[in-house]
């Protein structure tokens, strides 16, 4: 498979850390083949004006956060900008929209341009504003008549906006008259106050004519304003990413209430056609959608995401408002080990070296100790396998008398840098590989 250099080191370095790489996820998007003409379709109506929202489930391991690094990566290539927000009780609660919007500002990127966009989003679509209106037949050569008709375009062109977030507007314009007056300070106070950022300079407030914080219905409003510049700039829409809703069953009960009624109005704003050029994506365990503590407490938001999935997991709709992530088997695991080989020795200083030391039949032997060492739990095995892997090819490439079936499959003891999550899920296993660590570990089965 041709992968560039760049993304090659990206790919490996990410792997040989233990964490999803943020590019280059299509060499590696084993078992998502099923799901690629429906994403691809939904993104399709989002460029033409439309809106999508998703929920993805899956127990830990099962690729929730791969898969919508992956979409992430397949919306880039539709020129989509893209946002990853990690919900959390303290960083980023649901319940305040205005965080939320914050998140998504600071999160924010696009093919080209890393987090945050924010501010090129802006200034590309002043810029396509100003060709728009030379266009129109305004004299390039008069400034002043330039400048007066790109403000006109500007009420035009966020006239839906101005209804609920007028002061998106002004402060867009104040942002403008900051920059062709070269007053950096009110121009970047301006840009931090659209992107929702609180405590902003009252001088750069008073600059534009914009007073107070955004709040959490007028975060609702912000978002509007940020597809409409995101449309005129030339790009296809938003995908915004909430990953790890499931959260919501660890907070209070009230903050879960009001968490949960946020999650439903924007459903029901997506409905009705208020973002258009939005697709938004959750992710989360099964408990969180089928359980008390999750969607089920609000019966409204249960209904709209409620999806009914077959025996067999082939069977499952990839148009219904829930997708089923089932985790990897032996011969996924074993497929994706041969990717992660041949990206690997592609770039190495002694690629043959690797190639033929870590064969197919060392892969499929390595992947099976691996899912051993956690409780025969293969879906969980992922990122644990993929680190190790990368590690013994390192050791490959590095030293020419490293024997990797002799060193690596044969040694034994523990796995280490295990994850919580990946502790808990291995002592869930088979009882015979992995020993509780203690009378809290044992697994009651109720």
């Amino acid at each position: 498979m041709s992968v560039s250099p760049r993304r090659r080191q990206e790919i490996v370095d990410a792997l040989r850390r233990g964490t999803v790489p943020q590019r280059g996820l299509d060499v590696m998007a084993v078992g998502l083949e099923r799901f690629a003409p429906t994403i691809s379709a939904e993104l399709t109506v989002v460029k033409n004006g439309g809106a999508q929202f998703k929920a993805v489930r899956g127990e830990y391991g099962s690729g929730k956060t791969f898969f919508a690094r992956w979409l992430s990566e397949t919306a880039k290539a539709e020129d989509f900008a893209t946002a990853e927000v990690q919900i959390s009780e303290t960083e980023t609660p649901l319940h305040k929209l205005e965080t939320v919007y914050r998140r998504i500002v600071e999160s924010i990127t696009t093919s080209s341009a890393q987090p945050s966009a924010f501010k090129e989003i802006i200034d590309n679509w002043f810029f396509n504003l100003a060709g728009d209106v030379v266009d129109a037949g305004v004299d390039e050569g008069n400034h002043d008549a330039v400048a007066r008709a790109t403000d006109e375009l500007i009420e035009k062109r966020l006239a839906n906006v101005s209804k609920t977030a007028p002061a998106f507007a002004v402060a867009l314009r104040g942002y403008r008259m900051a920059i062709e007056r070269g007053d950096t300070a009110e121009a970047d106070g301006l840009i931090a106050w659209l992107g929702g950022q609180p405590h902003v300079a009252a001088s750069a407030r008073r600059y534009a004519g914009v007073k107070g914080e955004l709040d959490h219905f007028g975060a609702l409003g912000f978002l509007q304003g940020l597809l409409t510049l995101l449309r005129d700039a030339g790009f296809s829409g938003l995908l915004v990413i909430l990953d790890e809703v499931e959260t919501l069953q660890r907070v209070r009960s009230d903050v879960r209430e009001k968490s949960l009624n946020s999650l439903r109005q924007l459903l029901d704003e997506v409905d009705a056609g208020r973002f258009p050029g939005l697709y938004i994506l959750i992710t989360g365990t099964p408990a969180f959608y089928d359980g008390q503590q999750g969607v089920q407490r609000l019966p409204p938001l249960a209904q709209r995401l409620e999806t009914k999935f077959e025996t067999n997991p082939g069977f499952d709709n990839p148009r219904a408002p829930q997708l089923r992530l089932t985790g990897f088997t032996h011969d996924s695991l074993h497929e994706l080990g041969g990717r992660i080989r041949d990206i690997y020795a592609d770039g190495a200083e002694n690629g043959d070296r690797v190639t033929s030391a870590i064969d197919d039949d060392f892969i499929t032997s390595f992947a099976t100790k691996i899912a051993g060492q956690l409780g025969g739990k293969v879906g969980i095995a992922p990122r644990v396998f993929l680190r190790q892997l990368v590690d013994v090819m390192d050791k490959v490439d590095l030293f020419e008398d490293y024997n990797p079936r002799r060193d690596a499959l044969g040694e034994t003891g523990t796995l280490t840098a295990l994850t919580e999550e990946e502790q808990a899920a291995s002592r869930r296993g088979d009882a015979r590989a992995v020993a509780p660590a203690g009378v809290d570990d044992i697994d009651l089965g109720i």
